[in-house]
């Protein structure tokens, strides 16, 4: 007998019967109708455990030695009713915590006009690897992109810029023409590819004009333009829509207290709350755009800064949640937040690798901190920073990141995958939209995380923290999973 074809559908039909059999009525035949269900639920959770058993597990391992990179490792395993004495995983699918919405990267300017350099074959393929799930593919289903330049394009431009001196409150010379050469055309193909592929907007600086040092590095948005900027984020909405794009989220300032890269400007919590509760969020309203507005977007070292904005009765409204970074403080510190408003949302949207780059560091780090630390601490998305770079990482700005590690190094038709792309596969390609993060409890050495995906499977990310081989159980439904990771690697389950 089929027990892996069988044994699931005879536990469904049972739950279905279930399901039909009705309340009984306040007599004495409560006590047996209660001993009935009592004895079929048993009945399902020893079918759950027989299907359990019955079911192969796939591991995706990623060495950091590189001898298994992403790579399905043969054969499957299979969950038993008892296993050698180890320290255990237990993952409960009945606790659940946060939805999630998806894992990815940065889709910088400068990665966009690398793309759009491959000859057009290979950058199909690119794109199907990293955007499409099935086979090797890794499923990137987040990208952040910046609402004009960041500091890695190879300029810095905004939609509006003008001569010194002049000004365009009304914005008649508002334009996306700085994108249209490479960012856009590469999110085309990107939503033909996945049409349900989440977008963030995030800008470096507004448009010099609008600003008290009118330069792009640095300075505040004079607030006499804080309408006039408003309209600017409805316009570039309205514009990457008429293209075909929908930016689904907006962050009102990229890193709003750190004003020494370029492009830059600094925004105190006080003057994002004004901006947002006056301006951004009435404008979005008034033009009939559900795009969500997410504040902070900077490190978690600052949690007062989105719990002021929070803490505003007219600006909180218009905020879904709050966005973080990790170059300064613990991802500990999101649980404020969390525990402050649990009704909004958290995100997590940069971190960056610095070249060269170290596959066993870096990888164990941001699996540590971010796939699995951002999703224990209440994040719905963990975005590294940022696509791709050249092997010289450029393209960037004068005075922005010379060091910054793209998750893959293009030169003309060759990419070399870095650690950013791993560390972004364990999680991206099962761990789909939709996802529910479940328990599993935290054991010394092992970091781990759970999620039960739309598809109906349970997904496991453990990292050995240890530099020595791990053998470990994991527990679900009472059957029990052997298994045992190299030093420092990490290992997707999947069942």
């Amino acid at each position: 007998m089929n027990h892996a074809f069988f044994l699931p559908r005879l536990g469904s039909a049972l739950r279905r019967w279930l399901e039909l059999i009705p309340r009984p009525k306040p007599t004495a035949k409560r006590r047996v109708g209660r001993r009935s269900s009592q004895l079929l639920s048993a009945v399902l959770c020893q079918l759950a455990a027989l299907s359990l058993a019955a079911a192969p597990v796939q591991c995706w391992l990623t060495n950091p030695d590189r001898s298994a990179l992403f790579q399905r490792q043969s054969p499957d395993l299979f969950f038993q009713s008892h296993a050698p004495a180890a320290p255990t995983i237990t993952v409960d699918e009945a606790r659940t915590f946060q939805s999630m919405e998806g894992f990815g990267f940065t889709l910088t300017g400068g990665s966009a006009q690398l793309l759009m350099r491959m000859s057009p074959t290979v950058r199909a393929a690119v794109l199907q690897e990293l955007f499409a799930s099935n086979g090797t593919n890794i499923g990137v289903s987040y990208l952040r992109v910046s609402i004009g330049s960041s500091d890695l394009n190879d300029h810095t431009f905004s939609y509006d810029d003008l001569p010194a001196g002049q000004t365009d409150p009304n914005l008649a010379r508002f334009s996306l023409a700085p994108d249209q050469t490479d960012l856009i055309p590469v999110l085309q193909q990107i939503v033909a590819l996945n049409p349900a592929m989440k977008i963030l907007g995030s800008p470096w600086s507004a448009p010099t004009w609008m600003k008290d040092n009118h330069q792009t590095r640095g300075g505040r948005l004079l607030p006499e333009y804080y309408e006039a900027y408003a309209r600017y984020f409805v316009k570039y909405l309205q514009g990457m829509q008429a293209e075909g794009i929908t930016i689904g989220a907006i962050t009102p300032q990229n890193e709003p207290l750190h004003p020494g890269n370029n492009p830059s400007m600094l925004m105190f919590a006080t003057n994002e709350a004004r901006f947002i509760k006056h301006d951004l969020g009435p404008a979005l309203q008034q033009a009939g755009l559900r795009t969500r507005i997410i504040c902070y977007d900077h490190n978690a070292d600052r949690p007062d800064y989105p719990l002021t904005i929070l803490n505003d009765p007219e600006a909180r409204p218009y905020v879904d949640g709050s966005a973080f970074h990790l170059y300064a403080g613990q991802i500990e510190a999101l649980d404020q937040v969390h525990d402050a408003y649990p009704e909004k949302n958290l995100y997590f949207t940069e971190q960056w690798i610095g070249a060269p780059g170290n596959l066993g560091g870096d990888l164990g780090w941001h699996v540590d901190h971010l796939i699995v630390g951002a999703s224990r601490h209440w994040c719905r998305t963990v975005l590294e920073w940022n696509l791709a770079n050249d092997p010289n990482q450029q393209p960037h700005t004068a005075g922005g990141c010379d060091r910054c590690l793209g998750a893959l190094s293009i030169a003309g038709d060759q990419v070399v995958r870095n650690p950013a792309y791993y560390v972004i596969a364990h999680a991206s390609k099962f761990v789909r939209p939709g996802s529910l993060r479940i328990a599993s409890n935290p054991v010394d050495g092992l970091a781990n995380v759970a999620f039960k995906n739309p598809a109906g499977q349970t997904v496991l990310i453990v990292l050995n923290r240890k530099n020595t081989p791990a053998a470990f159980n994991v527990r679900a439904h009472d059957q029990v999973l052997a298994a045992t990771l190299p030093p420092v690697a990490v290992a997707t389950y999947v069942w």
